[in-house]
C-alpha cells in the first residue's frame, strides 16, 4: 500500500482507510526511513509475517532499512532498536514479546519525536504511535467458550499458556480463566506456563498425562510453537484420534498457521483463531508510514474491518481473527490459505 499525502486528494484516500484526525501536507515518508526489528523466526506465525512484510517492502518500495532479529531477547530488542535509529531510521516497528521491559526504550523513542508502532504485543507502558494487534482477550474468550461446549460444560483441559510477561499471554490466559469459571465451572482447568516455548510446553503436556489420563481437551495459546510438539506427543501417547471418535481430545489453537489448517482437515484438532499474519505486516507498515508523514488517528471504526481503540498510551488497532473450523477451513479469505497457494 503507498501512501501519498501531497494535496487534498491524499487526504480524502487516507480518510476512507481509517478513522483519521489530521492530514498534513508533505511526502508520504517525510524524507525519513523505518526501522524493522523481528521480534523472532522460530515459529511458522513469525516467518510467515515477514514473508508478508517482505514482500509489502518490496512491492510498494517502502523506504527502510534492512530487518533486524531479536529472537525473543528483550535485550537484543533494545540493541536493535538503537542501531537502526543510530542508522537514521525515523520510525520504528517492533514487536516487544517482554511488554514490560521495554518501557525505558519506548520513552527514549519518544523523546526523539520517533513514531513507534508496536505489532502482535502491546506495551504495558511508554508511548506508542500505534499498535497492530487483534484482540488477544477475545482469543481467550472463543477459545474458552469453543472448549466448554464442546465438552458439555464438563471434562479436563489443559491450557498451553505462551510468556506470562507478555501482554498476549496474559490477556488470553485471564480472559480463558474468567471464561471458565463464570461459564463452565465444571471444567477442570490445568495451566500450563510455556514461555512460549514447544519443549516446555511437549513436557509438562506429558506430566500432565501421566497424571490424568482422562484429559479431554487442549487450548494451545500458540499454535505456531505448540502444534507440531504436541501433535507428536498425543501420536507417541497413542492419543491423537480423528474428531468425531471415541477419545479424541478436543483442541484448539491460536494462530491460524498453514500447518494448524491442514491438522484441522486431518482431523487431528478441532479449530483455531487466525491471527492475521497478513494484515500485521500490511498495517504495520501503513501507520509506521503515516506516523512518518505526521498523521494523526482517533479512535473508531476502519474500513478494514477491525476498531482503533484507545489505550493509556496511544491507540491500538484491533484486527479481525476468525475463528476456524473444519465448516470454513478451505475459506480462500484465510491468510493461510492464500500462503498455500503461493507455495
Amino acid at each position: 500500500m503507498r501512501l501519498r499525502t501531497t494535496g487534498a486528494a491524499a487526504c480524502a484516500v487516507l480518510l476512507a482507510t481509517a478513522a483519521l484526525a489530521g492530514c498534513n501536507r508533505g511526502s508520504d515518508t517525510a524524507g525519513g526511513k523505518i526501522g524493522i526489528d523481528m521480534p523472532r523466526t522460530d515459529t511458522d506465525f513469525w516467518n510467515s509475517y515477514q514473508q508478508y512484510l517482505q514482500k509489502d517492502l518490496d512491492r510498494d518500495k517502502v523506504p527502510a532499512l534492512p530487518l533486524s532479529n531479536s529472537q525473543n531477547d528483550i535485550a537484543k530488542v533494545v540493541a536493535n532498536v538503537q542501531a537502526l535509529t543510530d542508522q537514521g531510521a525515523k520510525a520504528i516497528v517492533m514487536a516487544p514479546q517482554d511488554t514490560g521491559a521495554i518501557t525505558a526504550e519506548l520513552q527514549r523513542l519518544a523523546a526523539k519525536k520517533i513514531p513507534v508502532v508496536s505489532v502482535d504485543t502491546r506495551p504495558d507502558e511508554g508511548e506508542v504511535y500505534m499498535v497492530v494487534r487483534a484482540d488477544n482477550r477475545a482469543y481467550g474468550e472463543k477459545s474458552c467458550d469453543y472448549l466448554g461446549k464442546k465438552l458439555g460444560g464438563k471434562g479436563r483441559v489443559a491450557e498451553l499458556q505462551g510468556d506470562l510477561s507478555s501482554i498476549n499471554g496474559r490477556d488470553r490466559s485471564e480472559a480463558f480463566a474468567a471464561c471458565m469459571r463464570e461459564k463452565y465451572p465444571k471444567i477442570t482447568v490445568h495451566e500450563l506456563a510455556t514461555d512460549w516455548k514447544g519443549e516446555v510446553a511437549s513436557a509438562k503436556l506429558q506430566s500432565l498425562l501421566a497424571q490424568h489420563g482422562d484429559l479431554d481437551g487442549i487450548y494451545m495459546q500458540a499454535g505456531g510453537a505448540f502444534l507440531q510438539p504436541t501433535l507428536a506427543l498425543l501420536e507417541q501417547q497413542k492419543r491423537l484420534r480423528p474428531a468425531g471418535s471415541a477419545g479424541h481430545i478436543t483442541v484448539i489453537s491460536n494462530d491460524g498457521i498453514p500447518d494448524e489448517l491442514a491438522a484441522i482437515r486431518a482431523g487431528k484438532i478441532d479449530a483455531t483463531l487466525s491471527q492475521p499474519a497478513d494484515l500485521y505486516a500490511r498495517y504495520a507498515l501503513f501507520y509506521a508510514r503515516a506516523g512518518l508523514a505526521g498523521k494523526a488517528f482517533r479512535p473508531g471504526p476502519t474500513d478494514h474491518g477491525s476498531t482503533i481503540v484507545k489505550i493509556k498510551n496511544g491507540l491500538e488497532d484491533q484486527l479481525p481473527a476468525p475463528l476456524v473450523t473444519k465448516e470454513n477451513v478451505d475459506d480462500t479469505k484465510l491468510w493461510a490459505n492464500q500462503l498455500e497457494k503461493k507455495k
